[in-house]
């Protein structure tokens, strides 16, 4: 029965990832119709600019569809970064058009154009088509009989169903489509997104200094995130915590002495000794809990941050959408963010209501905590901010703030998830 039971498990376990991976690899398909649409539409535009060149309108569209070409890379180049690795963009290409044309990034963007307008669209709008047709299929038995007489019944356009049988028989055609769209669309998604992670990435050639300049600052960061935690730390022991036990170990002496003298009197002392443990005991509680939650393993991220939100003096709505686990360290630095912003909600905005919403997609954790206060907040100013930013720039990743005079104040922060 255990081995059965194992076995039951792996199997479920199997499934639920090869439904995410499909899931998964269906939403980066569509996505990437958002810049396969606009490539196929610059191929066009290109073709119709070369064509008119030798009249001279070709010369004038020439620096415009350089420019729409330049952006929907970098659309796509950002596109991939969230689905997976970052595509480290190359150096920006001439403004002048000559120059740009012979440019290598120019042509290696044309190139990912080509591929990406054509190959790349046709992926996408076949994953959708065929998403589409294994679920109308599958479902077709509910619906055979209110279909015209003599219509097709299978989405790709053979057989005609005249009885019962012959409509189970297009939904077990759809089942099976089903199932070979789950082993089909991951890797669809890979060939849609492999030319423009060849293709759009700098190449080996390229200065990489500004990207390397970014990370020594990101591990800076992370290192003074880290020396600061751990003076909090140390700071909250010895102000706290071992001033506590100091008043346990002098109340245990005195209590000592008084045994012989005054038993009534050392069993005060001893009383005091006890709630001075307790104090201790709940402080180093606290510090515990301060260094990594234990609320993140027992309830996961949307448990605690509901309790955050029943415990926070503003009312508090939060709405939390992450299907996809992030590692510890990512799941309690966003804890630690949404509890420091409430807690600079409720000491200076002035705020009514505050929400906070979180979403885990494609390897990216992004959070927002939103109040109707006065805001005015400094990005720059106090150390709330200065420890989220801190906290976010360990984990390279986006904090944005965004707060008029009048309120309302909106933080912004995105996380890779980081597995």
């Amino acid at each position: 029965m255990a081995a059965t039971g194992v076995r039951a498990e792996g199997v479920k376990a199997l499934a639920e990832r090869t439904l995410r991976a499909a899931g998964a690899a269906l939403a980066e398909l569509v996505g990437g119709l958002g810049t396969a649409a606009p490539a196929f539409g610059l191929l066009l535009l290109l073709a119709v600019t070369a064509v008119t060149a030798p009249l001279g309108v070709g010369l004038l569209l020439a620096p415009l569809a350089l420019r729409a070409l330049h952006a929907l890379a970098g659309r796509e180049r950002e596109r991939l970064g969230r689905r997976g690795p970052e595509v480290i963009a190359p150096d920006p290409p001439p403004a002048r058009l000559r120059p740009a044309l012979a440019d290598p990034t120019t042509r290696r963007e044309l190139r990912w154009l080509l591929r990406h307008g054509t190959a790349g669209l046709a992926l996408g709008l076949l994953g959708v088509y065929l998403t589409l047709s294994a679920v109308r299929d599958t479902l077709f038995p509910l619906y055979w009989r209110f279909s015209p007489t003599d219509t097709t019944a299978t989405s790709f356009g053979y057989g005609v169903a005249h009885s019962w049988a012959d409509a189970f028989a297009v939904g077990a055609f759809g089942v099976g489509s089903i199932a070979v769209i789950l082993g089909l669309t991951p890797g669809m998604a890979r060939l849609q997104a492999e030319p423009g992670r060849r293709l759009l990435a700098a190449g080996p050639g390229q200065d990489l200094s500004l990207r390397v300049a970014e990370l020594t600052a990101t591990r800076a960061a992370a290192l003074d995130a880290h020396a600061t935690e751990l003076r909090r730390i140390e700071r909250a022991l010895h102000d706290g915590t071992q001033n506590r036990l100091v008043s346990v170990t002098v109340l245990l002496g005195a209590a000592r002495r008084q045994v012989a003298r005054d038993p009534s009197r050392a069993d005060e002392i001893l009383e005091r000794a006890q709630s001075a443990a307790e104090q201790a005991l709940a402080e180093l509680r606290t510090v515990s809990r301060s260094i990594l939650p234990p609320v993140l393993d027992d309830r996961g991220l949307a448990g605690a941050l509901s309790g955050l939100a029943a415990e926070s003096p503003v009312p508090c709505r939060i709405d939390v959408d992450a299907p996809e686990r992030c590692a510890a360290s990512v799941e309690a630095t966003a804890y630690f963010v949404v509890a420091e912003a409430l807690t600079n909600v409720a000491k200076h905005s002035g705020a009514g209501r505050a929400s906070v919403t979180v979403r885990a997609r494609g390897g990216r954790l992004r959070l927002t905590v939103t109040d109707d206060g006065r805001g005015g907040a400094d990005p720059d100013g106090g150390s709330g901010l200065t420890g989220i930013r801190r906290r976010v720039a360990a984990h390279d990743g986006m904090l944005r703030l965004t707060s008029p005079v009048g309120g309302p104040t909106n933080l912004e922060v995105e996380l890779p998830c980081g597995m």
